[in-house]
């Protein structure tokens, strides 16, 4: 089966709200998803842009508040009030978790779901043991062997790989999806991720 790629991170809002359409779409164009979770801080200074957390107040209160909220209704994905408790605690376990996943060859898509509608709907702390444990359990995973397997050196590689990766091809941050090449940030471009699938688009990315 053909690909789509798939950089984001496990506590990203708008990976969220896209999440379950992007889903649908991968499965009825019968493409696998290759999940790349990033870290998304490094990812975004990376590429020159600055951290949420130091955006001036009134792109925070549009970008993250009503776009949010909006999307939220449109994609019947509900989430929080405000920022999630635990936003800025460090997501390198819970990205390493869907690597794991990932590299058993199945779970990825499920776990990852399970993790932003955790945090945004539920207001979940992705950095608790206790609470992945629990997400591992609720989609049928062994959450001790997953555990383990994303604490070995091998998960920790890809997820440090697929940063440098994210950074060299330009992602500006989560979601970025690639269709055979051709990049789409953000999930409001999933309709042209659907399109891309059926019909490419004219031209290439990056350009010459």
């Amino acid at each position: 089966m053909r690909e789509i790629e798939y950089f984001y991170s496990a506590h990203s809002a708008y990976a969220y709200l896209g999440s379950a359409r992007f889903m649908a779409i991968a499965a009825e164009a019968n493409r696998v998803v290759v999940h790349k979770p990033y870290d998304l801080n490094k990812g975004i200074v990376g590429v020159g842009s600055t951290l949420t957390r130091t955006r001036p107040d009134n792109h925070r209160a549009y970008y993250f508040g009503r776009e949010i909220e909006r999307w939220a209704e449109y994609r019947d994905a509900p989430v929080v009030a405000g920022m999630p408790t635990y936003h800025w605690n460090d997501m390198t376990l819970a990205n390493c978790l869907i690597i794991a996943a990932g590299a058993r060859g199945a779970g990825a898509d499920t776990l990852a779901h399970a993790m932003l509608q955790a945090h945004w709907r539920d207001d979940a702390d992705l950095a608790d043991e206790g609470v992945l444990e629990h997400l591992m359990g609720g989609v049928g995973l062994d959450a001790a062997a997953l555990m383990n397997a994303a604490r070995a050196a091998d998960a920790l590689a890809i997820y440090e790989a697929n940063t440098r990766e994210a950074i060299e091809r330009s992602v500006f941050g989560s979601p970025t999806y690639f269709v055979d090449g051709d990049m789409f940030y953000g999930q409001d471009h999933l309709e042209m991720v659907e399109r891309a699938l059926r019909q490419p688009f004219v031209g290439s990315w990056p350009r010459a």
